[in-house]
């Protein structure tokens, strides 16, 4: 029995060893190695890379399977990782070249092709910096950069701290569709230095990321490059709002109204804020959606103004810069209005009455006169007849 125990055992333990035998070594089998020849392409188009890769070896036993490849990627010190499951042998995307790159890839075989489980090669891993020269204080300072009514980039910005009087910036943009990157041709100047740049007009920019370089020369020093990426409708500043008008709807309710700013950007991209101020003092901010708004008035209300300015709204871009603030636009309250009607009345009212008084005078002096005369020429008839 105990013999019958024992080779029951032994099956067991034979039964056991030969399955997690087979299992690793079908593990073994379906072993992937990672991409090859991993690296980051910098193209010139400052900032926007490509990551590229060659397919694993020994993919001879899986030649039906579709290989996928899981790629991450980041700069380094973000925090987050960028990840794409992908096909193909490349990717392209953009970059603050202004800090380094990591990147990593891993080769994914589905389970259809590795009996019901995915497997993942082992991380093939790369890093690009941008050759950098100078101190970071030889950068530009407070760059600042703004798409006027959607029509007209100006770019402007400080020399950097410390810099000769003899370094000079120039400025480099990209963006897709250009098929190499593009220097500024109409600086701004200031005391020789290049301080701006005015773009020409950049025929489909929006909506896709503008890469920009501005670098240095010196001859005494070398000059740190800056990068910079935004996209153009981010970062528009409309003209204000026109023609702005004031109605009494009511005794108790006044429009406000006024035209969309002029220029190419359609009424649906637009917000507006109201400043409006009651005798003198600012009531509300309001922001708003159409170009029309109606508030609430009180008869003790003597004058009423207000201004609006406009700005790209959430369905036309992620953000925006306000406009200008339009001309003020007032409305003289009731009272105000009856004071000043009073006061134009009440000389009125006399200069009238003067009037009538003298042309009453003037009227009746002709008439005494030819009165005295009938009166005197009738004594001297009734005199001659008494003579005769």
């Amino acid at each position: 029995m105990a013999f019958v125990c024992l080779a029951i055992g032994c099956l067991y333990s034979f039964l056991i060893s030969t399955t997690f035998g087979y299992t690793l070594s079908s593990d073994t089998k379906t072993d992937v190695y990672p991409p090859q020849d991993f690296e980051i392409v910098d193209p010139g188009y400052l900032g926007y890379l490509y990551l590229q890769w060659q397919p694993p070896l020994s993919l001879d036993n899986f030649k039906e399977c579709t290989v996928e490849y899981e790629l991450k990627y980041r700069n380094i010190g973000s925090e987050t990782w960028t990840t794409i499951i992908t096909k193909n042998l490349h990717y392209k995307d953009g970059f603050d070249l202004n800090k380094g790159i990591e990147a990593k890839i891993r080769t994914l075989l589905p389970w259809q092709c590795t009996n019901g489980s995915e497997v993942q090669s082992s991380w093939a891993e790369t890093t690009y910096w941008i050759s950098s020269q100078g101190i970071p204080e030889t950068k530009v300072q407070d760059m600042d950069c703004v798409y006027y009514n959607w029509q007209y980039l100006l770019c402007s910005w400080k020399p950097g701290i410390g810099v000769l009087l003899d370094t000079n910036y120039n400025l480099f943009y990209w963006y897709e569709g250009l098929d190499r990157a593009l220097q500024c041709v109409d600086y701004i100047k200031a005391d020789g230095q290049n301080i701006g740049c005015r773009f020409p007009y950049l025929e489909s920019s929006d909506y896709k990321d503008f890469y920009i370089c501005v670098n240095g020369s010196s001859e005494d020093e070398p000059i740190r490059s800056s990068y910079f990426i935004f996209q153009l409708q981010n970062i528009v500043k409309p003209l204000p709002p026109g023609y702005l008008t004031v109605t009494r709807e009511n005794v108790y309710e006044v429009q406000l109204k006024w035209s969309i700013p002029f220029g190419p950007i359609p009424a649906r991209c637009f917000i507006y804020e109201i400043e409006i101020i009651e005798d003198d003092t600012t009531l509300v901010t309001i922001t708003v959606e159409n170009e029309t708004y109606t508030l609430k008035t009180t008869n003790e209300t003597r004058q009423l103004c207000f201004l609006v300015r406009s700005k790209v709204n959430i369905y036309c871009s992620d953000d925006g810069i306000w406009s200008e603030w339009s001309d003020k636009q007032c409305w003289e309250g009731e009272d105000l209005l009856k004071k000043a009607l009073l006061l134009f009345l009440i000389p009125v009212g006399f200069i009238s009455i003067f009037i009538v008084f003298i042309t009453g005078l003037l009227s009746n002096k002709p008439n005494t006169s030819l009165e005295m005369n009938f009166s005197t020429m009738n004594e001297e008839f009734m005199f001659q007849e008494t003579w005769y």
